[in-house]
């Protein structure tokens, strides 16, 4: 059995693989920057509890993440519960990926995993969209190199941002509840039409501009906790994969092993 983790800005997600490749779980708690590693490593065998995960058949274990303050305290968490080796996601670890961007190094743990699990799962090209604390946009040929992309602020922090920047205007949530026009009719249907419908536009827009520059039709994959709410408001079809960043852990893991 494998654990993969990835550590986002706003959640950490947990899965585990069994022997023949198959998620077990998936499991999401709040990225917390002042949770030491005892805690962080009781939060983990809770979790591996809850979903009867017996520790003894963890084999290894592979983690991403983008919050360096995070990274110091799980990985040692995850040795002490799982009881192996952590691969991390960074320079240095075969990802199969061809990085051609002018910076390679500088590749987000996360995109790299995203762009490995499209690569291994889906017909090339790809788009994916990861709708996170970002809304992060990224490429990867036909030859299965990572050509590049586009990040831009994500639908919370937008959110927060109009809330936060406004004298008037209050703190939404973003759910999934239809919106019937595009016109809000009061505050808060304007505020959930332009953060939502803004959003999807904006992935119809890149979308096809990203197809223009790589010059073919792409497979479309959409992940992160946004995408399920976007994705009936946008005109271009795409798949969902929720576990897509998973994938991509699993995939770099056997690639190092």
């Amino acid at each position: 059995m494998i654990i993969t983790i990835d550590a986002g800005n706003t959640n950490t997600v947990i899965g585990a693989f069994d022997d023949s490749d198959e998620l077990m779980f998936q499991s999401r708690i709040s990225t917390d920057r002042v949770r030491m590693e005892d805690q962080y490593a009781i939060v983990l065998a809770d979790i591996l509890k809850l979903y009867n995960v017996d520790v003894n058949g963890i084999s290894g274990a592979v983690l991403s993440s983008v919050v360096p303050p995070v990274t110091v305290q799980i990985k040692p968490a995850i040795e002490k519960i799982c009881k192996c080796k952590v691969l991390t996601i960074g320079p240095g670890l075969k990802t199969g990926l061809n990085i051609k961007i002018d910076e390679p190094a500088s590749l987000g743990a996360d995109m790299a995993a995203v762009a490995v699990g499209a690569k291994e799962n889906y017909p090339l090209p790809a788009i994916v969209i990861d709708l996170g604390t970002a809304t992060k946009i990224l490429a990867v040929d036909k030859n299965g190199a990572f050509i590049g992309g586009i990040i831009a602020p994500g639908i919370k922090i937008s959110a927060e941002a109009l809330s936060d920047k406004t004298a008037t205007l209050p703190l939404i949530s973003v759910t999934n509840e239809p919106i019937p026009h595009v016109i809000g009719k009061n505050t808060i249907d304007c505020m959930r039409s332009g953060l939502l419908y803004g959003n999807a536009f904006m992935l119809d827009g890149m979308i096809e501009s990203f197809e223009r520059e790589i010059g073919e039709k792409c497979t479309v994959i959409a992940t992160g906790g946004f995408s399920s709410v976007i994705k009936p408001l946008c005109r271009n079809d795409f798949i969902l994969d929720d576990s897509l960043i998973m994938k991509g852990l699993l995939a770099v893991y056997k690639k190092n092993k």
